[in-house]
């Protein structure tokens, strides 16, 4: 299985991190972006399988960014997973309810990323 990952956070360091990660799965091509208004673009031209999103993020945080991804015909039906380390039940709860698939706790341990992300790609198709 291929799958395109597009992982959005404005954390330079953490960006590097998740896709060196996700690239040891030899089914993944990732590409990254640093803010949600760069998502946008990204996701209409390259159409990933799956969108990684950070919850805080400066500008356009990441719910603000689901809402334009979802409203755009482009995008529309592109999964997005968020990032965060909110995951206080309640929190879960609210970003499945704006449409997330499912939510990637932070800190992510590096070796375990892509196997949640091959979960979430399963659980979605």
């Amino acid at each position: 299985m291929t799958a395109k990952i597009l992982y959005v956070d404005d954390e330079d360091d953490i960006r590097e991190i998740a896709q060196m990660s996700l690239e040891l799965e030899p089914g993944f091509v990732v590409r990254t972006c640093s803010s949600g208004a760069a998502a946008l673009d990204d996701a209409a031209d390259w159409q990933p399988d799956l969108i990684l999103l950070d919850v805080m993020m400066p500008e356009m945080d990441g719910p603000e960014t689901l809402r334009r991804l979802a409203d755009a015909p482009a995008t529309a039906k592109i999964p997005v997973a968020f990032i965060t380390a909110r995951t206080q039940t309640h929190q879960v709860d609210r970003y499945l309810e704006m449409g997330a698939i499912g939510v990637v706790a932070k800190p992510f341990d590096p070796m375990l990323l892509a196997g949640e992300v091959k979960r979430l790609l399963r659980a979605h198709g």
